[in-house]
């Protein structure tokens, strides 16, 4: 076994983007997963570049960073699903504009939208985040991994002292399922139900997490939009639910009446990995193995993918 082999336990966009900045940096990499990557909580996602229930505050922004940087880089290559958008999240009434996030400072044309940017009595700002069409995107990561010899093999790893058989150096992104193999309670799911609907040529987004009626999402991708969506802590149903999929059309179309009568595709849940703070931490095992945490992003896997990656391959070489 050599001293710079890796195993990767998960195949959603924080395992693959690890896989492949450890590939990137001399590492013999293996994908173990329980679901092949279009089957994973990524997949579902709306993924706008946004670090939604996340933290540490500190940490978050550099990654967030990061992975913003490389994110416009990938915008250029249509192949990857990756553009540039703009849009506008919204506030709640009475809310201050002049408390801008931490996060926007990298951000060129981050501003106060104007009153006739926004609907009557609301506040916001706009500006321009990548947009990652993960049905695209994960795609394009896997045929990466793939060129450079790395194969995802799917099936359910008992323990991380099973992966540690295989490889010196275990990097667990196992989601949700990094309860069981890290034993770790803090962790838990955060439910997520998205509508797939035709895009009606929409080209900007909207956030409204200050909606009455709930979390309000509307993410237009080349094809389609994502619309969203729900914020259900401790929840673990991952089948959709017909009359949640309708009060999000309703909010959508509200906020968006070009969506009225567009076509609806699929209806789809995620269950977001959730804890207080992201683990991402090295660890050695009894036998000497070591293991790399990454998990426990929130809502915010494809945001901070590639800083936390890069985290990943600091920790594995020091």
């Amino acid at each position: 076994m050599s001293e710079r082999e890796a195993v990767v336990i998960g195949a959603g966009v924080a395992g693959l983007t690890s896989a492949l900045r450890l590939v990137d940096g001399g590492w013999r990499v293996r994908v173990w997963a329980a679901e092949p990557p279009e089957r994973t909580t990524s997949a579902v996602a709306a993924a706008i570049w946004y670090p939604y229930r996340v933290g540490p505050v500190d940490r978050v922004e550099a990654w967030g960073r990061r992975s913003f940087a490389v994110f416009s880089e990938l915008a250029d290559d249509p192949e990857t699903g990756v553009r540039m958008a703009p849009g506008t999240e919204l506030l709640e009434v009475g809310g201050e504009p002049s408390k801008v996030p931490g996060w926007a400072a990298h951000i060129a044309d981050f501003r106060v939208a104007n009153a006739d940017e926004v609907p009557p009595g609301r506040v916001g700002w706009t500006f321009t985040v990548p947009v990652i069409d993960t049905s695209v995107y994960l795609r394009w990561l896997s045929g990466r991994l793939h060129r450079r010899g790395v194969s995802i093999e799917i099936w359910r790893v008992g323990s991380l002292a099973e992966a540690a058989e295989a490889a010196p150096l275990v990097v667990n992104c196992s989601g949700l399922g990094a309860r069981e193999l890290a034993g770790d309670a803090a962790l838990r799911p955060v439910r997520g139900q998205v509508v797939r609907v035709e895009n009606p040529g929409l080209t900007r987004f909207w956030l409204d997490d200050c909606n009455p009626g709930g979390l309000t999402y509307i993410v237009p991708r080349r094809g389609d939009c994502i619309l969203g969506g729900t914020d259900d802590e401790g929840e673990e149903d991952a089948s959709p639910d017909a009359a949640t999929g309708e009060a999000i059309l309703r909010r959508c179309v509200e906020l968006e009446p070009a969506l009225a009568g567009a076509r609806v595709l699929e209806h789809r849940v995620g269950l977001r990995p959730w804890r207080p703070e992201i683990r991402l931490e090295a660890e050695t095992l009894p036998g000497g193995a070591r293991v790399i945490h990454n998990y426990g992003h929130g809502g915010a896997g494809v945001t901070l993918s590639w800083g936390c990656a890069e985290r990943v391959v600091e920790l594995a070489s020091s």
